[in-house]
């Protein structure tokens, strides 16, 4: 075969691999340390043979040999994060797949699962490292990682669903002034009657929002129990890992596996690193944060961290004569809901603290509902 017929060969072939990959341009490169994996190391070759027919230029980092994949060989575990490093510093690589790395603080993974229910995607932001130091404050840049993975996954305009866990509500009362601001944020409707933006177990399973915000403490848990729940758990089948480490000014691609992550999933998340690479992620976060900040994030996170320096403790007050509580208040912190209460018995509105299937309420009479919501509004407990 001549020179001529080699170029139009290898033409054509760039464009099949386009074509089933569902794009045009190169293939990109990822690496995959394949040492450490509890079901060995061919569990991550099985996996980057067949993320190679997907159209991944996979480098393989291990002591295993194969003709479908870069091979790197390494001597250890040790050895191959350090080659790992070595490729993405150099650039030989567009980003790596790996089964731990020492993310910095400010800058944390967003996973990607399967939901069992409807078998619909679901980034959860976030599943290891950690956005920020202070739990509400970490969410709401959890939530602008999300939307910055789904923008570069294609989603333009995904919605957003918060956990209820701890924070959550005051997450959303953030994520709403930001988007007040101009930050455009689609929040998701819970599949439940009450509906809202705070999501419960029944809408993890069905993958009510695209973006499901959390904790990473608590994405990383469901995670693990979405890949591996039809296994016993010791075996991640579905999924696509734990994704990427998203942060502001951060620019190096490392997608996190677990060391129970079986070949699917591994699988999944090389390909998911060459979406992310196709998608131009980094691009896509400087855009996010630029508009994140014009729509007064700075301003939003410096009135939480305010929040969080609590004044000097006023003096307690006794509760006013007890009347039938009939009404209530949702969406307070359960760790601010007896400061809450205190705010209604100042104002001289009997109340009591309670927990519902929601989650924490403040309960008062029908009558001093409006009255209450006005002033725990005031106070910041709820938005």
């Amino acid at each position: 075969m001549g020179s001529l017929e080699k170029t139009i060969a290898s033409a054509f072939l760039e464009m099949a691999e386009g074509l089933e990959s569902g794009r045009y341009g190169a293939r990109p490169r990822i690496a995959l340390t394949g040492m450490g994996s509890e079901h060995g190391e061919e569990n991550a070759m099985a996996a980057a043979r067949a993320a190679a027919k997907q159209g991944i230029d996979v480098h393989y980092i291990g002591s295993l040999a194969d003709d479908a994949v870069t091979c790197v060989p390494v001597a250890d575990d040790e050895a191959g994060h350090a080659k790992m490093d070595e490729l993405l510093a150099s650039g030989e690589v567009d980003g790596a797949v790996t089964m731990h790395y020492p993310f910095p603080i400010g800058v944390s993974t967003v996973g990607r699962v399967v939901t069992p229910a409807t078998g619909k995607e679901m980034l959860i932001a976030n599943t290891t490292g950690t956005s920020s130091g202070d739990r509400i404050e970490g969410m709401v840049l959890n939530a602008i990682a999300g939307i910055i993975v789904a923008r570069a996954l294609g989603n333009e305009n995904p919605t957003v669903g918060i956990l209820n866990v701890d924070g959550a509500r005051q997450c959303e009362i953030a994520l709403k002034k930001l988007a007040e601001g101009g930050y455009p944020i689609t929040f998701a409707e819970s599949s439940r009657a009450d509906g809202g933006a705070v999501m419960r177990g029944n809408d993890v399973l069905r993958g009510t929002p695209d973006i499901l915000v959390t904790d990473s403490l608590t994405g990383n848990v469901l995670t693990k129990m979405i890949s591996a729940f039809t296994t016993g758990g010791s075996f991640e089948a579905t999924g696509f890992g734990y994704g990427p480490g998203i942060g502001r000014g951060y620019d190096k691609l490392v997608l996190i596996v677990s060391r129970a992550s079986g070949a699917p999933v591994v699988e999944h998340a090389l390909e998911f690193a060459g979406e992310l690479v196709r998608g131009g992620v980094f691009k896509v976060a400087e855009e996010e944060y630029a508009r994140a900040d014009a729509a007064g994030l700075e301003a939003i996170l410096a009135e939480r961290r305010a929040a969080e320096k609590k004044p000097a403790e006023e003096e307690a007050v006794s509760a006013p004569p007890a009347e039938p509580v009939t009404a209530s208040i949702p969406g307070i912190e359960v760790m601010d809901l007896e400061d809450a209460v205190q705010v209604l018995w100042r104002a001289g509105i009997y109340a009591e603290s309670g927990m519902g299937c929601t989650g924490p309420l403040v309960m008062m009479s029908e009558a001093n509902h409006d009255k209450a919501v006005e002033l725990l509004t005031q106070a910041g407990y709820i938005g």
